[in-house]
């Protein structure tokens, strides 16, 4: 009996945007294959995020960013104002979409599917089933369990997996609209990591003085008198009215390296509010 509660006090909870048969749950598997830990689903990317916050699990995988539809503002959005959160890891994932049918259906009514994934396979769609009601939900495993569930002249899209695990057929696979598809996946912790290696990345939001001419150039200009390379900027709504904007920024290295260090404690002095998402390792599959 101690033994056994020990294991349990040591356990880790890995988080997903759940159900059974999302890439979100694809990735986690592959990623966290071999360590200890038991996997929880959740119905939405903000509950996963949360649930990682309030101290129910020890981490969570999420989508951040698509190669086509750019990024997931859910996420963004959540980190930024409403938790506050270290991302440990990044994964780059090769997203491949099939149009999936329960056997018989004959002809194609709704077609459903997660808003982002019925974006990418938009040219397709168009094509293939122009008359389709285009039905968006949760996730793709969503979709796809609706669908096996009975839904009169149903497809979804989503993954050959989610297919098998629902017991669904793929009548055409790779039907997203650009062969370079790809979703950034990231992990999140209460804790930060100290990431080892060549390969990492360091991430922080943050508002400026947005009503002084140039404030957005002073920044950009501690990270390139550095040498810093910036890999993504973008700005999303502040949240504290009209026109006024947060900015994140990913940059190559860690905190563990001088010119990454000095260079965003420079930003950090600059800035109205600031968030350090942390360093990380960044993984790449993308055949």
């Amino acid at each position: 009996m101690a033994i056994a509660c020990e294991q349990t006090a040591i356990e880790r909870l890995i988080g997903y945007l759940g159900p059974q048969g999302t890439y979100s749950e694809e990735v986690a598997l592959n990623i966290y294959r071999g360590e200890f830990g038991r996997f929880v689903p959740y119905n939405s990317i903000c509950a996963a995020i949360q649930g990682v916050e309030g101290g129910e699990i020890s981490e969570c995988l999420v989508p951040i960013e698509n190669s086509l539809e750019g990024s997931v503002n859910i996420t963004m959005d959540t980190l930024a104002h409403e938790v506050d959160l270290a991302i440990t890891r990044e994964i780059v994932w090769s997203i491949r979409h099939s149009l999936l049918l329960k056997s018989g259906t004959k002809d194609v009514k709704t077609i459903i599917s997660h808003p982002q994934a019925l974006a990418q396979c938009r040219q397709y769609l168009s094509r293939q089933y122009p008359n389709a009601e285009l039905k968006s939900v949760a996730s793709t495993a969503e979709a796809v369990y609706l669908v096996a569930s009975g839904v009169k002249g149903g497809a979804a899209i989503g993954s050959r997996r989610a297919g098998e695990i629902y017991s669904l057929t793929s009548v055409d696979d790779d039907i997203q609209d650009n062969p370079n598809n790809c979703t950034r996946f990231v992990a999140l912790s209460r804790t930060p990591v100290n990431p080892g290696g060549q390969n990492c990345k360091t991430s922080l939001v943050c508002k400026i003085q947005g009503d002084r001419p140039g404030s957005l150039c002073d920044i950009l200009q501690e990270f390139a008198a550095r040498g810093v390379n910036l890999t993504r900027i973008e700005s999303r709504p502040a949240r504290a009215g009209l026109g006024m904007y947060i900015f994140f920024f990913d940059m190559e290295g860690s905190m563990e390296d001088d010119h990454v260090k000095t260079a965003v404690n420079a930003v950090k002095a600059k800035c109205q509010w600031f968030k350090n998402f942390g360093s990380y390792s960044v993984y790449n599959r993308l055949s």
